[in-house]
């Protein structure tokens, strides 16, 4: 049983991607991508620069929708998947108010129950471990702290799926491994996890599945310890070697 069932919420995982295509002026830019992503695995998506990984998690998402074929959530909860999952982009976007009041007005926007909002507020950024900087202005955290409110606001609404596009890009090492124990944490709660990188080291150390793509196609999808030490394709093993360009 998933946590979402444990939990009394009917699931929309699977999450199935089919002959997804997406067109911009006449160019193909997402090309017939097939696949499926479980509950309770952790998602890496791969691949060069313009392959297509940010705009097939946007078609996910549902911010674009696809020219050709079929984006498909599961069950009865199919229909409101759009308040069942969250992303987080590159850049987060936080308001002009303090740590505690982004994740407040998150929660408000959605009708959680004003009652309810301190207690959330509250284990949200404990998880994040953004409790002392509460009432700081957020936007005058760092680039650490910035992404790991914007994660923790994503969090506090009990997603049970996690967009992520490139999540630490513009972090320091020690940034990063704080983002990444945030993530761990936020997977353990129950949330499924979708998330591009060019992080190879990090993939590594994330993944429990990858997607591959390629010229906007998906070349392979496997567990990440099948991808990294047996990929089954050439442009995949070139990328893993840094051979591969677009």
């Amino acid at each position: 049983m998933s946590t979402a069932e444990q939990a009394g919420r009917p699931t929309i995982l699977p999450l199935v991607v089919e002959k997804v295509c997406f067109d911009i002026g006449g160019t193909r830019l997402i090309d017939g991508i097939t696949c499926t992503i479980a509950p309770g695995t952790r998602t890496i998506v791969l691949g060069p620069n313009g392959a297509g990984k940010s705009l097939l998690l946007r078609l996910c998402h549902g911010l674009l929708q696809p020219s050709a074929g079929q984006v498909i959530w599961a069950g009865s909860a199919a229909q409101t998947a759009r308040r069942q999952q969250a992303m987080v982009f590159q850049r987060p976007v936080l308001l002009r108010r303090s740590a505690a009041a982004n994740i407040t007005y998150a929660l408000s926007v959605r009708g959680v129950p004003r009652r309810e909002r301190k207690r959330l507020v509250a284990e949200a950024l404990e998880l994040a471990g953004l409790s002392p900087l509460a009432q700081r202005a957020a936007r005058v955290l760092s680039g650490g702290e910035q992404q790991r409110l914007a994660l923790a606001r994503a969090w506090a609404l009990r997603p049970q799926v996690l967009f992520l596009d490139e999540p630490t890009a513009n972090l320091d090492p020690s940034a990063t491994h704080a983002v990444e124990t945030l993530l761990d944490r936020i997977h353990q709660s129950g949330t499924t996890i979708v998330m591009t990188t060019h992080d190879l080291g990090q993939a590594r150390r994330l993944a429990s599945d990858v997607l591959f793509l390629h010229r906007g196609r998906l070349i392979e999808h496997a567990p990440a310890a099948v991808f990294f030490t047996k990929p089954q394709s050439a442009e995949a093993a070139a990328f893993l070697a840094g051979r591969l360009l677009w």
